[in-house]
């Protein structure tokens, strides 16, 4: 198995997506965690936007970057979906691996009517999606 960890600041959001397609889609390659440098709560929009595609996520928790340090994990693949804005914020973890930076927008800071922000976090998970779907072709064919 593949060991990814997916880091963004929060862990209520970015992060929380990609982990659960790549659970979905690559559970037999890749052994799947995500955390942040801050761990938040669940953002309700996304929760809301993975339901519709079929995925729950309600019930997961955010969980910590400097946890999974200090219980010495190691990961194959460590990929940042900090903002372009937040990239300079965006939390590193130490240690061997494959380093990718997926720059998405940060789902918190969406303004607008409910209709509004969910289109736009709709945008973000399908984003994202696609491509946990490209990453995951580029090691079938690579590695």
């Amino acid at each position: 198995m593949i060991r990814v960890l997916f880091i963004c600041t929060h862990n209520s959001a970015r992060s929380q997506m990609a982990e659960a397609f790549l659970k979905q889609y690559g559970a037999d390659r890749f052994a799947v965690e995500s955390a942040g440098l801050e761990p938040g709560k669940l953002n309700p929009y996304v929760v809301r936007a993975m339901a519709e595609v079929g995925l729950d996520i309600s019930h997961n928790r955010t969980k910590s970057v400097f946890d999974f340090f200090n219980q010495k994990k190691v990961y194959e693949v460590v990929i940042t979906v900090c903002s372009k804005e937040a990239a300079e914020r965006c939390p590193i973890f130490p240690g061997l691996g494959e380093r990718h930076h997926w720059p998405f927008d940060d789902p918190s800071t969406f303004s607008g009517s409910d209709d509004e922000i969910m289109a736009r976090v709709r945008e973000v998970r399908d984003a994202i999606k696609a491509k946990v779907l490209e990453f995951m072709d580029e090691w079938k064919g690579s590695r």
